[in-house]
């Protein structure tokens, strides 16, 4: 709601300003520009996110899913001890983690969503120490490939999308390791209280 209101403030400000200042012509044109680079924008992005959440699909059908949540199954039974012989809340936890690290969060979203709606049964309304740690995991994810950041990269007309590489291994684990130790130790403070 409130995002509707800066908006349109945005619009009108720009609108009364050209005005005055005989610019009015240039902003429409900008606007119906802006309005098709969206829509193009939109369109290659359908595209690669289709292409990489069908892998996710695949991977899930053939079992490769189930087979890299065994291999993570023991750092998520560390960061998860009160879920780890739930079989549906770590499974959804590890397939959220592993469209992560492929740098597919529209992918990983409706695993995120299965884990925190099973994990908030039984806390009562309040957001239990584990499903905080979700929320930090899945927002300050490890990407290995960062899929989405390329193909708008490339969309751009990037000649290398994936240059990016190093920077965003280095971002991503120091954001991760940075919100892991966060929530680590507000829950202590918390159970201290």
């Amino acid at each position: 709601m409130v995002m509707s209101w800066f908006w349109t403030l945005c619009v009108f400000v720009s609108l009364m300003y050209s005005m005055p200042n005989g610019t009015l012509s240039a902003v429409s044109t900008a606007a119906t520009e802006g309005a098709g680079l969206g829509v193009e924008l939109c369109i290659s992005m359908a595209g690669t996110l289709c292409l990489w959440s069908g892998v996710m699909e695949a991977l899930r059908q053939s079992g490769a899913l189930d087979t890299l949540g065994r291999l993570l199954r023991p750092m998520l039974g560390k960061l998860y001890p009160q879920h780890q012989s739930d079989e549906q809340i770590m499974g959804a936890i590890s397939a959220n983690l592993s469209a992560n690290l492929l740098g597919l969060g529209n992918a990983a979203t409706p695993f995120g969503i299965q884990a925190a709606c099973a994990m908030a049964k039984h806390t009562g309304g309040v957001a239990s120490d584990a499903l905080c740690m979700l929320v930090v995991c899945n927002t300050a994810s490890i990407q290995l490939l960062p899929v989405t950041v390329a193909s708008l990269r490339s969309a751009a007309g990037c000649e290398s999308p994936m240059d990016i590489l190093p920077a965003v291994w280095l971002s991503s684990l120091l954001s991760v390791t940075v919100g892991i130790c966060a929530a680590k130790l507000f829950a202590a403070l918390e159970r201290a209280r």
